[in-house]
């Protein structure tokens, strides 16, 4: 499906392509690379389709591409008998297995940061990298907007859960792959320029940016997969408030693993979550007070969180009436 989708050079100054050429496009094949103890490269085990957007100056533009990506992508299906499925963790496989085990080259490449030695915790998690660019701001104020993305992150990422199966049915939660991931893995990523102000930390918070497009870019990465581009659109107009916002105090360098299984087993139906993620609502309809259509997408995620809804909710719906769904089909 790859091989027929069209090539842009256009995409390259924004998008990174890595060391192997597999991002050659918007749309690549996600996976786990192994190699020989050379560092060739031997395979990579496929988890699935990763679609990406350029920088775009709105957040209309941003979800406009991926709606006519995602389009490129369902005409291309159309004549295989396949069709896309968006899912935030793997239904029916919880925990991808190095097999065989990594060798001598990929041990010492692997353990080099805390993204390459957990880097097959993303073989069964799956949801975007919500990027803001903040190239404009000097980099210890980009810093203080990670640490305060991963601060609010349990409260942020409830309105976005859309993982409520894992091991072939319901795991009895609403988010496996916040339980599983988030925590081990990072909440937000901020690239800077160099070196210089890289903050350790396990998970990482900061990293050298690969290539120019990169710098100043905080990435959100703790939200579901979900079904629907306009709800990337509400959240991106959330993530944009929080971080112009000058009233919330919270900090960490570190997502609070604990904190975030208790919020993905409940979801908004708890009276505190619930009450955590209005306040963060509150706070960027202020900060974007003269952002009209910001506000416009908030307004719309204030109804869902007024409804304590996520699109794992209606996916426990649709499975319990008898449908298939996210790949599973009912017992």
């Amino acid at each position: 499906m790859v091989d027929a989708l069209p090539e842009d050079r256009a995409d390259y100054p924004d998008l990174r392509v890595g060391d192997q050429g597999i991002k050659r496009k918007r749309w690549y094949v996600e996976g786990y690379e192994r190699f020989d103890d050379r560092g060739e490269l031997v395979r990579c085990d496929p988890k699935g389709l990763e679609v990406r957007t350029r920088i775009h100056d709105s957040v209309e533009a941003a979800v406009s591409a991926l709606r006519a990506d995602l389009r490129l992508l369902d005409a291309e299906l159309a004549g295989t008998g396949l069709r896309a499925a968006t899912i935030a963790f793997n239904p029916v496989r919880s925990e991808y297995r190095i097999e065989p085990p990594l060798n001598e080259w990929e041990r010492t490449h692997r353990f080099g940061s805390p993204e390459e030695r957990t880097a097959h915790v993303h073989m069964s998690t799956y949801g975007p990298d919500l990027n803001l660019s903040c190239a404009d701001l000097d980099e210890a104020a980009i810093v203080d907007a990670g640490r305060k993305l991963t601060y609010y992150s349990p409260w942020l990422v409830p309105l976005s859960f859309s993982s409520p199966f894992r091991d072939g049915g319901p795991w009895g939660g609403l988010s496996a792959r916040t339980a599983v991931r988030t925590g081990v893995r990072p909440a937000a990523l901020v690239f800077l320029a160099g070196p210089e102000g890289q903050l350790a930390a396990d998970p990482s918070l900061t990293q050298v940016a690969r290539l120019p497009a990169e710098v100043g870019r905080i990435e959100f990465k703790a939200f579901d997969a979900c079904p629907d581009p306009d709800l990337y659109g509400e959240l991106l107009s959330l993530l944009t408030g929080v971080v112009l916002d000058d009233t919330l105090p919270g900090r960490r360098t570190t997502p609070d693993a604990g904190l975030h299984k208790h919020v993905a087993g409940v979801g908004l139906a708890d009276d505190e979550v619930h009450a955590g993620t209005g306040e963060l609502l509150d706070a960027a309809e202020q900060a974007l007070a003269d952002r009209p259509s910001d506000r416009a997408r908030l307004a719309r995620l204030r109804e869902r969180w007024r409804r304590r809804e996520s699109p794992a909710e209606k996916m426990l719906e649709a499975y319990r009436s008898g449908e298939p769904v996210a790949g599973l089909l009912p017992s």
